[in-house]
């Protein structure tokens, strides 16, 4: 369901993007915004990850630096059935955690400094699965596109309130009037509307990598604990990262007195921590290579 609410909010925010270059230049403006979205998508297609890290000021660490973490993390990505992520660190007290990379053969995951001193290693493996997670269903690249797109909405948004300043003037009072209310909605509404949509696909996102982390480590109450303990301390150290960044946390790491939080790309955490508390893993030994598991939710669980 998340994956197909997903694929709806792309088509429609393209094309609101559509929507966008049509109400400023007809067939043509179809075409620059088209060529300009492919363009942005490129660039953040194969720098996305250089440009993430570069804004978190992440630096990387090897298995000597951190053998215990290491090991961690490849333990996920063999249960995730993934090659081994490279390995970040960010020197900050608050606890959070984040992945990027076009794909699992290029991927990266970063952990603050903080999150280590809070979490079990039950609880920061249930993190480090719910980062796997997010690289294994891709939406570490999905939510590049769903960036980027949103980026060239607002960029042609800026434009068209320039136009409305400087451009409006020509032409017949009737024709002049009926610009400056296109520009005006393009300026204004299309920008939020695409705030709205690139909130909806990230939310889903995140509760969806909370399911497939859940299922790939077994433990959904140690990701829920992970969750519970992150959600406490940031409130009190949040993070100074850019906002654009905030998107790949795996909890906001803005301020909760923050006006970003209005707009917050991240469900509730507590509505996180509640879905997964009403999850059971029972494990399933039909495989021979290692058992798998199957999530049930509280309206399906066995009587014993």
């Amino acid at each position: 369901m998340n994956t197909l609410k997903t694929f709806f909010l792309l088509m429609v925010l393209t094309g609101l993007l559509l929507l966008v270059g049509a109400m400023l230049g007809g067939e043509t403006g179809v075409a620059i915004a088209l060529v300009f979205a492919l363009a942005m998508n490129f660039g953040a297609y194969w720098f996305s990850d250089r440009i993430a890290l570069g804004m978190t000021k992440a630096h990387p660490i090897t298995q000597e630096d951190d053998p215990e973490l290491y090991e961690l993390v490849a333990e996920q990505a063999r249960l995730a059935n993934m090659p081994m992520p490279k390995v970040y660190e960010i020197d900050t007290d608050s606890p959070n955690a984040f992945a990027t990379g076009r794909s699992p053969n290029h991927a990266t995951v970063a952990v603050t400094t903080g999150i280590r001193r809070i979490l079990t290693r039950e609880e920061l493996a249930g993190v480090m699965a719910h980062e796997m997670a997010h690289v294994g269903n891709r939406d570490t690249l999905i939510m590049t596109i769903v960036a980027t797109i949103a980026g060239a909405i607002s960029m042609l948004a800026f434009m068209a309130q320039i136009a409305a300043i400087f451009g409006g003037m020509g032409g017949s009072d009737r024709d002049r009037g009926g610009n400056i209310i296109s520009l005006l909605i393009i300026a204004i509404v299309m920008p939020l509307a695409a705030t709205v949509i690139r909130m909806a696909i990230s939310r889903a996102r995140e509760f969806q990598a909370d399911t497939t982390g859940a299922h790939n480590c077994g433990d959904p109450e140690a990701l829920a604990r992970a969750l519970e303990k992150m959600e406490m301390v940031s409130e009190v150290r949040p993070m100074k990262v850019n906002e654009a960044a905030s998107h790949l946390f795996i909890i906001n790491p803005l301020s909760g007195r923050s006006m970003a939080r209005l707009f917050s790309t991240h469900p509730p955490t507590q509505e996180r921590i509640r879905r997964l508390r009403a999850m059971q893993i029972r494990p399933n030994y039909e495989s021979l290579d290692r058992p798998s598991y199957e999530i049930l939710d509280g309206s399906d669980r066995p009587n014993f």
